[in-house]
């Protein structure tokens, strides 16, 4: 049968309870239909992926590519352009072969293991600073505006180099680049002409005099080869780092720290074995039931996936959260257990296009983590969990506010 054929079809993103719970839709999803029919917030419709084994399949297959561009794809946003993941962003940075492998090894090598940990004493101080700024501010706190928005921005503006100042205007950018329903296509237009400026001029000015950041590097980088990124490469890999490293950061900052403290055993268990944090931050990755709309990918040709022929044209979103609750891939997957291993969660996606900045998302996690316990053992939420509010409208998944006293 043809996922065409599935009805109804469903709105998607789902439509959520507590924010911190998981749609009730999904266990039906993956037991009675893997591949189900959906409408986007724009009104076009796609396939959606909820098991564990499909989603992993079709992030590891070159069959399935991030060409939302194509003619015949699904549009995500609800306006002309189809957002963020139908832009000359998505476009600029090569989706497979050749040109894939080359932009990886020149960027990814400036955010391996090792030169993240270079990067770790300068992370933990600035979290010290923000966290003794929230103290000083007095309680009750927004833990997310206060911490959870300024450190991953500051991260990835230290990394970049790029002023810290001007965090606030990456934020708007964002938020408008990343939004589903909430903006028109003449504000995503400005929104994006006013990203690509700015960071043309920032990497003209490495042109001109050379430094020794993220940005600089690239700017001057050549592979085995002996080429370079082209300006436009350049521009909009740093805008993707700019866009991804600090949004989702951010949300996952919040929604750590809420569902470690939704259940209190879960803090006391921590400050009893800080040795827990590294894989207590994997659990928070797969437990996370809201990291917004998953990932899209475009079919050009005929495939099967779960004994359901997709035909060329279609756009499929594999949702990766609720691949990571499938009970056929993780024992007692409903429940959050802290010293899970292994953990092979799809988080981070897999394989040869698996997120370059994982390393450096898992060390501002872990150290977040780490300071919070250190600093603020008697942390707390100001607020029932399930009086938290979740972002609306965007293509991510977040929390509002995440109100905490000590």
């Amino acid at each position: 049968m043809s996922w065409s054929e599935r009805q109804p079809s469903l709105t998607y993103p789902l439509r959520r309870g507590p924010v911190l719970e998981p749609p009730e839709e999904w266990v039906a999803l993956r037991q009675e239909c893997p591949v189900a029919r959906v409408t986007l917030p724009s009104g076009d419709e796609a396939a959606l992926l909820t098991r564990y084994e499909d989603v992993r399949q079709v992030l590891a297959d070159h069959r399935f590519t991030r060409r939302l561009t194509a003619a015949d794809a699904a549009r995500i946003a609800d306006h002309a352009s189809g957002g963020v993941f139908g832009s000359d962003m998505a476009a600029a940075i090569p989706d497979g072969g050749t040109a894939h492998r080359r932009w990886r090894r020149l960027v990814g090598q400036w955010l391996t293991a090792e030169r993240v940990a270079v990067l770790t004493p300068r992370i933990e101080a600035r979290t010290q600073r923000l966290v003794d700024a929230m103290v000083e501010y007095g309680r009750p706190a927004d833990l997310r505006a206060q911490l959870a928005f300024p450190l991953p921005v500051w991260v990835m503006c230290d990394l970049l180099g790029v002023p810290d100042s001007d965090r606030d205007r990456f934020a708007r950018w964002s938020d408008v680049l990343l939004n589903l329903t909430r903006c028109t296509e003449d504000e995503y237009e400005r929104v994006q002409d006013a990203f690509v400026d700015y960071l043309g001029a920032q990497v003209h000015a490495r042109q001109e005099e050379p430094t020794d950041d993220l940005l600089g590097a690239l700017v001057t980088a050549r592979d085995i080869d002996g080429r370079r990124l082209s300006e436009r490469e350049l521009v909009f890999t740093g805008q993707a780092l700019l866009v991804a490293g600090h949004e989702t950061t951010m949300n996952v900052i919040a929604k750590m720290v809420a569902l470690l403290l939704a259940d209190r055993h879960r803090w006391e268990r921590l400050l009893a074995d800080r040795s827990l944090v590294p894989s207590a931050v994997e659990e928070v990755l797969r437990f996370d039931a809201d990291p917004g709309l998953g990932v899209p990918r475009y079919l050009a040709e005929e495939a099967e996936i779960a004994g359901t022929l997709l035909p060329p044209g279609t756009t499929v979103l594999c949702d990766a959260a609720a691949a990571n609750r499938d009970e056929s891939a993780f024992d007692a997957a409903a429940e959050m257990t802290l010293d899970r291993s292994p953990n092979p969660h799809l988080a981070f996606g897999i394989g040869a296009r698996s997120c370059l900045g994982q390393a450096l998302a898992r060390a501002v996690l872990r150290t977040v983590l780490d300071v919070l316990l250190r600093k603020l053992p008697t942390l707390e939420l100001a607020a029932p969990p399930a009086d938290l509010r979740r972002l609306e409208g965007l293509a991510v998944g977040g929390l509002s506010e995440v109100p905490v006293r000590w």
